[in-house]
């Protein structure tokens, strides 16, 4: 069985420009609050409420990683959506889940390099 893989924020740091695919799952509110990691792709998974549209989300998911096999790294405030979210996905066969450790709130308190969300 494969599990979720904690990533610290200074390993996601060196794989920014690797194509690797990286999800924030994050709200918009939360996007703008502060600001978003370079070449991050945007889909959020739970509302304000928290709901989630599963197939809507896997629909997108999927335009972005496009085999089971392939690497990927899920992004949120601190690291409790993606725990959840990338259990649900090695449930579903993805082998080679990632999240970021201890989510944007490590990430920021490292003083990490972010950037706006327009």
């Amino acid at each position: 069985m494969n599990k979720l893989v904690d990533l610290q924020p200074k390993i996601v740091e060196k794989m920014i420009d690797d194509n690797i695919v990286m999800i924030d799952v994050r709200r918009k509110d939360e996007f703008k609050r502060t600001g978003i990691i370079k070449n991050v792709h945007l889909l959020t998974f739970f509302d304000e409420f928290g709901d989630y549209d599963i197939e809507k989300w896997m629909k997108e998911f999927e335009k972005l990683v496009t085999s089971k096999d392939q690497t990927f790294i899920l992004i949120c405030a601190h690291a409790n959506r993606t725990r959840y979210i990338g259990n649900f996905l090695l449930a579903q066969g993805y082998k080679n889940t990632a999240h970021l450790f201890g989510g944007m709130a490590l990430w920021a308190q490292e003083l990490r390099e972010t950037i706006p969300y327009e």
